[in-house]
């Protein structure tokens, strides 16, 4: 196991320089000049425009420039952001938790109900339980996350007030309890899907009839012998979809007025802060990493059969 877990932090790095070096090259590409766009709709003077490029390295080719984000980011400095000159990784810690926060809570909801609803409807498959959750799957998938939360916010917020239509605290819980409902939504309709396709895949494996001729009680059959086998699908995607729902917050975000990283990046894709925008992607590509590897070792604690050389 720790032989494996070795080569797989190794076999990060080359993934990890790769994603960054896109990201970073793709930014560098985008119209438009983020120092000339301090001066707004004023003609900008070209010898501060020049000073400030050469300050922040601007004026370098982009392999050294590159080579200097690197250098730094190893050394625990993401940069400083043009419009303000404040270092990005005071924004990026800023923002940060208030979207683990939200991504957490998505993450649960899809967790939980995703997994019931999956097992609910696997289990009765072909009644009336697995057509209704089935149709209410497909909707979900259908419907665009905007509209979603468009709809819950029109509906919930200004027809009958249950909630604030926008965050005005985003360290509250119970304020981003809608959002987080909203963020979870199609990712919930995936789980429910895979863990009822799974459990209706398994539940004539020969372990089960096995279990069924021994006599034991139905509920341990299905936690302890379906349940668990079906799982090893929900878990990659599961697994994945921590760094997607980070990433997915930029529209979640923005219809409830939730300062997290979504907002911040969102902010930065307009003004052009190139700094922000890899910070934020390279903090997102290590958990997508993270996630990843523990989604590989959680195989093992699934299915004995599986073993890491």
């Amino acid at each position: 196991m720790g032989r494996y877990v070795a080569r797989r932090l190794l076999q990060m790095i080359p993934v990890f320089i790769g994603t960054t070096l896109l990201i970073f090259l793709m930014v560098n590409v985008l119209p438009g000049d983020p120092v000339r766009a301090l001066w707004g709709d004023k003609p900008p003077d070209p010898v501060q425009v020049a000073q400030i490029r050469h300050d922040r390295g601007l004026d370098l080719p982009l392999w050294q420039q590159y080579l200097h984000y690197m250098w730094g980011l190893l050394q625990g400095d993401f940069g400083r952001t043009i419009a303000g000159n404040r270092p990005v990784l005071d924004e990026i810690t800023r923002a940060f938790p208030v979207s683990m926060r939200l991504a957490a809570m998505a993450w649960t909801f899809e967790l939980v109900v995703g997994i019931t609803l999956g097992v609910i409807a696997g289990i009765r498959l072909g009644k009336v339980v697995d057509t209704a959750v089935t149709l209410f799957t497909l909707v979900v998938i259908s419907v665009p996350i905007f509209v979603i939360g468009l709809a819950c916010q029109l509906y919930f917020g200004n027809n009958l007030g249950w909630i604030t239509p926008t965050v005005q605290d985003s360290t509250n819980f119970s304020q981003l309890m809608v959002p987080a409902l909203v963020l979870g939504m199609v990712g919930l309709a995936y789980v429910a899907r895979l863990t009822r396709t799974s459990i209706a895949e398994n539940r004539s494996a020969d372990y089960i009839r096995t279990a069924t001729a021994k006599g034991l009680p139905r509920r341990r059959i299905i936690t302890v012998h379906l349940l668990r086998n079906s799982l090893i699908p929900v878990v990659t995607y599961l697994g994945t979809d921590i760094g997607s729902l980070m990433a997915g917050a930029v529209v979640t975000e923005g219809i409830f007025n939730v300062t997290g990283v979504g907002n911040l990046l969102f902010e930065a894709l307009a003004r052009r802060e190139g700094a922000v925008i890899v910070g934020i992607v390279t903090v997102l590509v290590l958990v997508y990493l993270l996630a990843s590897l523990l989604v590989d070792l959680l195989y093992a604690v699934l299915d004995p059969r599986i073993r890491y050389a």
